[in-house]
């Protein structure tokens, strides 16, 4: 297994970050048939595949905005208002996924991007593991 971890400046706005260029370099290293699995070890973030470029990313922070409002109604209370909302993102959009790769190429779908979301606006840097997982045979 082939591993790396990326660290990632996102800033002290809710974003979502495009990893896509990173993996691709990645996994291209070793042009060889797997699964990559993306992993991100923060509580208050997840990865998603979803289409960037087109707005789908400012939709989806649109749509965690109206489903986890930036409000007091949180229990979990430190840090910036509605900072609760970050740590009950995860359980929406998971912190880890895993991607085929075949020949040290991604399988994603013309429009897709694997992306880091982030609404933790109190750590602007985060770290992503990555791990290539060869095919035996």
């Amino acid at each position: 297994m082939q591993t790396t971890t990326l660290r990632v400046h996102t800033g002290t706005t809710e974003v979502v970050h495009d990893l896509t260029p990173q993996c691709a370099q990645f996994v291209g290293d070793a042009p060889a048939d797997g699964l990559l699995q993306i992993f991100v070890p923060h509580a208050t973030a997840g990865v998603a595949i979803l289409e960037v470029g087109a707005r789908s990313d400012d939709d989806l922070l649109a749509a965690l905005e109206d489903l986890l409002p930036r409000d007091d109604r949180w229990l979990h209370r430190h840090g910036s208002a509605g900072h609760g909302r970050s740590h009950v993102m995860p359980a929406i959009i998971a912190p880890s996924m895993t991607v085929p790769v075949v020949a040290g190429q991604l399988l994603l779908g013309t429009w897709q991007s694997i992306c880091l979301v982030d609404l933790n606006v109190d750590n602007p840097v985060r770290e992503v593991h990555l791990s290539m997982m060869l095919s035996a045979g």
